[in-house]
């Protein structure tokens, strides 16, 4: 079926000011990617899928400038004992970068593995992407694994140590960043991955997660500070027996987020647990995007998504449980919520439960207001200020989600960073 002429014209422009890298050993599955991409055509507000969140500055062929925020803060997981990996407007900074040895993990550079004939990776590399194209199109990602040029590929063979933190820094105003990582990890092994960063004025992150058997992935985001920043971010993730995964992504300012996660439940016994929390003020739109297919039994899925709305901001949430024939004893569970903090925001939601299974339990529900009045006054009348009311009544609403982060060290670093931000609004 040919693409529309203008879907098919804002495609060619974009795809004509890029250039795919050429050789190596995932020359192949880059092309096939561009092919995807060329067939679908980039997104417009006429897809399903879209007509929450306007794509027109994630497509367009040239970044729209943005701003580098200036503070003082230390990055929110700095004082943590990781492994760090540092990329600067999506380019690779070794001098702030830790040495890649650490016991129970192969780290490897994607620009590296471009110029080998033979990598592991090859047999993960948009793979999962491609997978996640059906039923849903979603063609920023195979955008991001045709011309993605750097990131890492991460093989999880034991339980390591500590952490490791991918740091995306911003350091130009027209900066236009994709980074696409995967991670493999083997039967019985279990990491955490923190990643933290602004990452530059237009971002295109792509993630391919696939865990073994008994395998265990903790994944923890702060979306960072730069309130001008555009991202689209890509999560694709593949569940074998008795594996896990949980994955908690934070967003504080940005003038467009759109986070999509794509999940399938292959194996029996599988559990993944996706969560977010974001808080926008002003100009700020927000979009949650996740698929979550069940195909193995007794497998458990979990979707807590929270948003603190004001000033006009937007928030979006549009989730799906997709239950087959095959996922008897499927424990699904969803659920989406907004506090507005003003008459302005709004928050437009679109949850969906598909079900083909007859011993299932999936519920999903979705609820937006204001801040219960009630209680905010029982609180004054405690002698609690206006604005510190205001600000205990809101973390109590993102509780739910945050309480989705396993480490306790890492939830109580993301509720400071969300109780200074609501300071700093005051």
């Amino acid at each position: 079926m040919a693409l529309p002429e203008l879907k098919k014209t804002a495609t060619e422009a974009r795809l004509n000011a890029m250039e795919l890298p050429e050789g190596g050993c995932l020359v192949d599955a880059r092309r096939a990617a561009l092919s995807r991409v060329q067939t679908m055509g980039l997104p417009n507000r006429r897809d399903e899928y879209w007509k929450y969140t306007r794509p027109d500055t994630l497509t367009q062929d040239t970044a729209p400038t943005a701003a580098v925020f200036k503070h003082d803060e230390a990055p929110i997981f700095g004082e943590f004992d990781c492994l760090k990996i540092v990329f600067v407007d999506g380019v690779y900074d070794a001098e702030a970068s830790d040495d890649f040895e650490l016991e129970g993990v192969q780290i490897s550079r994607l620009s590296e593995i471009d110029a080998k004939d033979i990598h592991w990776t090859k047999d993960l590399y948009g793979v999962l992407e491609a997978r996640g194209q059906d039923p849903v199109q979603r063609p920023l990602a195979a955008l991001n694994t045709a011309f993605a040029n750097d990131g890492v590929a991460i093989w999880v063979t034991g339980k390591p140590s500590k952490p490791i933190n991918l740091v995306y820094n911003h350091n130009s105003d027209s900066s236009d960043a994709m980074l696409h990582h995967v991670i493999r990890v083997d039967a019985g092994a279990e990491a955490t991955v923190l990643e933290n960063g602004p990452a530059a004025a237009r971002f295109n992150k792509c993630i391919e997660v696939d865990i073994a058997d008994g395998g265990a992935l903790h994944m923890v985001c702060a979306q960072g500070r730069d309130h001008e920043r555009r991202a689209a971010t890509h999560m694709f993730a593949r569940l074998r027996k008795e594996s896990v995964f949980k994955s908690f992504t934070l967003t504080v300012n940005g003038v467009l987020t759109r986070n999509e996660t794509v999940v399938e439940l292959l194996g029996d016994d599988a559990v993944v647990h996706v969560a977010g929390a974001c808080v926008g003020d002003g100009d700020f739109h927000h979009d949650d995007t996740v698929f979550i297919t069940h195909e193995g039994e007794n497998c458990e899925s979990r979707q807590v998504f929270k948003k603190v709305l004001r000033n006009g901001a937007t928030g979006v949430f549009q989730g799906k449980i997709l239950v087959k024939d095959t996922a008897q004893k499927t424990d699904g569970y969803q659920i989406s919520q907004a506090l507005m903090l003003d008459d302005d925001s709004q928050f437009l939601a679109k949850p969906e439960l598909e079900i083909y299974a007859d011993d299932v339990a999936c519920s999903h529900g979705s609820t937006s207001g204001a801040i219960d009045e009630e209680a905010l006054f029982y609180l004054q009348s405690r002698g609690v200020p206006l604005n510190e009311a205001t600000d205990l009544l809101t973390l109590a609403f993102l509780a739910e989600a945050v309480d989705e982060i396993g480490d306790q060290d890492v939830a109580e670093t993301i509720v400071s960073r969300l109780e200074n931000w609501l300071i700093r609004r005051h």
